[in-house]
C-alpha cells in the first residue's frame, strides 16, 4: 500500500489548523481530515490508515475510501504531502 512523505515542519493543531511556514499559507482540517494527517505522520500507508478510521468513525468503507482519495488528492495538490 502507498505510504506518505509529510514535510517535517507541517504541523496540525487539534484544532485543525494547518500552517505552512515556507509559504504563509494555511488551511483547517475536519476531525477526519486531522486524523488521516496525523496518522500520516507517523509514517502509516493507506491500508492502516483506512483500517484505523473505520475503527474510530462511523463510516462505510466505500464512502470512507472515497473521501480519503479525495483529500490525499487535495494535499498533494497544495504540495503537503508526497507518495513515497
Amino acid at each position: 500500500m502507498t505510504a506518505f512523505a509529510v514535510p517535517s515542519n507541517l504541523a496540525v493543531s487539534e484544532n485543525g489548523f494547518l500552517f505552512v511556514p515556507t509559504s504563509g499559507e494555511t488551511f483547517t482540517l475536519n476531525k477526519l481530515g486531522i486524523s488521516i494527517f496525523k496518522l500520516m505522520q507517523k509514517g502509516a500507508d493507506t491500508e492502516e490508515i483506512i483500517d484505523a478510521l473505520l475503527e474510530e468513525y462511523d463510516i462505510d468503507k466505500t464512502t470512507l475510501e472515497k473521501d480519503f482519495t479525495d483529500f490525499v488528492n487535495q494535499l498533494k495538490h497544495h504540495n503537503l504531502i508526497e507518495e513515497k
